[in-house]
């Protein structure tokens, strides 16, 4: 299963020891997502704490350990979910160059990310997964949550603090959490008994929807930037316009090709 958390300081001013406490605590707050391995990753200079619980399951050993920092050690990721297609990922990143330590999909994405961009990487990633992607480079933070919103990722600044992670409970654990139950939201969950995205329990804190990204900047203050890079509904459009193109028997076998490939991965 796994989960991250973390944070970033608009304003810093704690010690790396500090920022290593919060987040550990913040880590302790969903244990039982990744009880095989815990991380944390800070830079006091820049304000930013990640954090990560691990659950093995593709890579067993240490190389798989997150936070991960790229080998340019510009990016530094901490990711919840598997992609069914890094494999195939990472042979073309091999064929153009690249090396890796050990094999984990979380490697390959951040060296995809590294190489190709976030934009580019997301849109070819096939499988279920929510990250951040810190830029020290560029002091930015890209949040990025799976098409069908399958993994949850959540995300809001509060009390100059700008807050991340797989569940908000986790923020409860730093000092500048101060937030109030959104009615709305909980006004919605007693109809729907979900609350629906951008939305969450809490007043101030959003879940990001399925298929999108934000980018978030933090030189001279918050800039936050949402894009949408999947959208099922457009996807539907164009299937519907296209419904025509084949007839029922070549229909049939590209919904088998599908069906076959998507188990197989």
């Amino acid at each position: 299963m796994c989960g991250f958390a973390g944070f970033v300081d608009l304003n810093p001013s704690r010690g790396a020891d500090d920022l290593t406490a919060l987040v550990r605590d913040m880590n302790a707050r969903f244990d039982w997502r990744g009880p095989d391995d815990e991380g944390a990753w800070v830079d006091q200079t820049q304000g930013v704490a990640l954090g990560h619980r691990r659950l093995s399951i593709i890579d067993l050993s240490p190389l798989g350990h997150q936070p991960m920092v790229s080998k340019c050690e510009r990016y530094v990721i901490a990711y919840n979910g598997e992609v069914y297609n890094f494999q195939d990922l990472r042979a073309e990143l091999e064929a153009g160059g690249h090396t890796f330590k050990g094999h984990s999909d979380t490697e390959v994405i951040i060296e995809a990310c590294a190489a190709w961009g976030v934009q580019n990487t997301v849109e070819r990633l096939i499988g279920m997964f929510a990250f951040a992607l810190w830029d020290r480079q560029e002091r930015k933070l890209t949040l990025v949550r799976d098409r069908l919103g399958i993994k949850p990722l959540y995300w809001g600044e509060v009390g100059g603090t700008l807050f991340f992670g797989s569940q908000p409970g986790a923020f409860v654990a730093h000092p500048a959490w101060s937030v109030d139950i959104d009615r709305s939201a909980l006004a919605a969950y007693i109809r729907h008994a979900y609350v629906p995205a951008p939305h969450s329990i809490f007043e101030g804190v959003k879940k990001l929807a399925p298929g999108h990204m934000v980018e978030l900047n933090f030189d001279g203050g918050l800039c936050a930037s949402e894009s949408c890079y999947w959208d099922f509904r457009a996807i539907a459009k164009a299937g519907g316009a296209d419904r025509f193109a084949f007839d029922d028997a070549t229909a049939t076998k590209e919904l088998d090709t599908l069906l076959r490939d998507a188990v197989k991965r």
